[in-house]
């Protein structure tokens, strides 16, 4: 059977021609996304309804060809299967209601795989019909992101609301963030044994942290659910992405043990292969809104980053998610150029 070449990577193998997929790659600046999220209800429902989101998660791969899908669900439905009341608002975004100090405990972990069926359900039906050379990437959103919009109840440009409660009670934050750590091992394995390949751990707002505390709040847990993961399936393959974490990288590898880690556009590749080349795959970084411009920008942005990293470990990606005002034909670009 022929490996899917993102897990040659993940495995320890420089490719030539690097495999690629893209954050965001089910979404909205797809017209058959847009299709089906109209006819879908609430975006919880989408997400919760296996065979829309089986389709969601394919077409990408359908329409590009990237060597890896991913399950297209949403990092809150992890405070959702804890209990907590989540709601999407159109226009504005998620929705929560704010945990107070009281509430931390009550939250219960042994509903997350009931709650979560749909989705699990979903991973299940996706790698079915996956061609064996693909990928299926799962994932779950890092503790410290997930408790940012379970303490404002929102997205906020500086998670001001998580970092006060960090100062004012850390006790507080760290009982949370192991409760989110416990449900998503629990989460990740389930979705390992449905069908996923690799997981990823999505920490976008990893970039506020202090040093100490990005060790306490970011590394520190993910790594304990790259432990807590692996003593179930001991051969998970973990992507990491601390967004913004420039200057801890190398020590996140060596924290978290994870087989790759994602990097934002800000981050010179260069100084980064030099950092960790060997120890762990390198993915990234292009800007999203290169890709939204195209043209010659493009085309000089993809060889940048392929000529960096020639001869290492390379999955080839944004450094972030793609938006929705891409054009498709950049995309097109884009897979032609990193291909050619």
């Amino acid at each position: 059977m022929t490996k899917a070449r993102l897990l040659r990577v993940l495995d320890g193998e420089a490719i030539a021609q690097p495999p690629m997929w893209l954050m965001r790659q089910a979404g909205r600046y797809l017209p058959e996304y847009r299709a089906l999220r109209a006819q879908a209800g609430s975006f919880l429902d989408l997400c919760y309804t296996p065979e829309l989101a089986t389709e969601v998660t394919l077409q990408p791969i359908r329409r590009f060809g990237f060597d890896a899908a991913i399950l297209f669900s949403d990092i809150l439905v992890i405070p959702h299967a804890l209990g907590r009341d989540v709601r999407f608002v159109e226009g504005e975004g998620p929705r929560l209601d704010p945990i107070e100090r009281a509430d931390i405990d009550q939250l219960t972990i042994g509903a997350v795989l009931e709650r979560l069926a749909p989705v699990l359900e979903t991973v299940g039906a996706v790698r079915r019909e996956l061609a064996p050379d693909k990928a299926l990437i799962g994932f779950c959103g890092a503790p410290w992101t997930v408790a940012t919009y379970m303490i404002a109840g929102k997205g906020t440009p500086d998670q001001a609301p998580s970092r006060l409660l960090a100062a004012r009670d850390p006790e507080a934050l760290d009982r949370l963030i192991d409760k989110l750590v416990q449900a998503s091992i629990v989460y990740l394995v389930a979705q390992l044994r449905a069908g996923a390949d690799a997981v990823q751990v999505f920490d976008s707002w990893s970039r506020v942290l202090s040093p100490a505390a990005f060790e306490r709040w970011s590394a520190g847990p993910i790594a304990r659910i790259v432990a807590g993961v692996r003593a179930e399936v001991p051969d998970a393959r973990f992507i990491g992405f601390p967004k913004g974490a420039d200057r801890g990288l190398a020590d996140f590898v060596e924290t978290t043990k994870v087989n790759a880690v994602g990097v934002d556009w800000t981050v010179p590749l260069a100084t980064v292969r030099r950092e960790i080349d060997g120890r762990a795959a390198i993915q990234g970084n292009l800007d999203p809104m290169v890709l939204v411009a195209g043209g010659a920008q493009l085309d000089e942005a993809v060889d940048e980053i392929l000529e960096a990293m020639r001869g290492a470990r390379l999955i080839f990606n944004l450094g972030h998610g793609i938006v929705p005002q891409t054009p498709i034909e950049h995309v097109e670009r884009l897979v032609e150029r990193v291909r050619r």
